[in-house]
């Protein structure tokens, strides 16, 4: 049998997606929360998730990565790329002047924060996160990323639960966004 190139990358993302391991009933009772750090410890399946991940657009001049598992991503992408990583935090953990936004979340209320002096009206951002559920989290990215100046050149995801039309949400706000997924469950 002959694989080429492409058909390796594929395996090697299939390889590496199918260390995700579901944990029921976390943080609460109902939830399915799909936990990634198994897929972290595997140094090649970070890398392959990093790359695919990047492959979103690769010519953004800022990642933006969101609190805490989209940081990982998001930073591991900035360095492969020659980026500037941006982070965006829980409320109470930058040092500076923010931009706040406020969210609703399956299982309760939270607020995101971005620096004020992060972004300026130049520079396009290709804002990652691990998971796109109801799209609460990211719809709260996207409103701090433009606050900031930012140009939203994509939206890239690890995973996406389809089931909770998180992707409809983000659209209804933001109709030129590109959201792209690795994996749909």
């Amino acid at each position: 049998m002959v694989i080429r190139y492409g058909e390796i990358q594929v395996v090697k993302l299939d390889n590496a997606l199918s260390l995700i391991r579901e944990i029921p009933d976390y943080p609460q009772p109902g939830i399915l929360f799909r936990d990634i750090t198994p897929l972290l410890a595997n140094q090649e399946a970070f890398a392959v998730v990093t790359e695919s991940l990047l492959s979103c657009d690769n010519s953004a001049s800022h990642i933006a990565g969101i609190e805490a598992r989209g940081f990982i991503l998001a930073s591991a992408m900035a360095i492969k790329a020659g980026a500037g990583f941006v982070p965006i935090r829980k409320a109470g953990k930058l040092p500076h002047a923010v931009f706040a936004e406020s969210y609703s979340l399956e299982y309760g209320d939270a607020t995101l924060e971005i620096h004020q002096d992060a972004l300026s009206d130049s520079e396009r951002v290709l804002l990652v996160d691990d998971v796109l559920a109801t799209g609460g989290t990211i719809l709260a990215a996207l409103r701090l990323i433009q606050k900031a100046g930012g140009n939203i050149s994509h939206l890239c995801v690890l995973l996406e639960i389809a089931a909770l039309d998180g992707r409809a949400r983000i659209l209804s706000e933001f109709p030129g966004v590109q959201i792209s997924a690795l994996v749909q469950v």
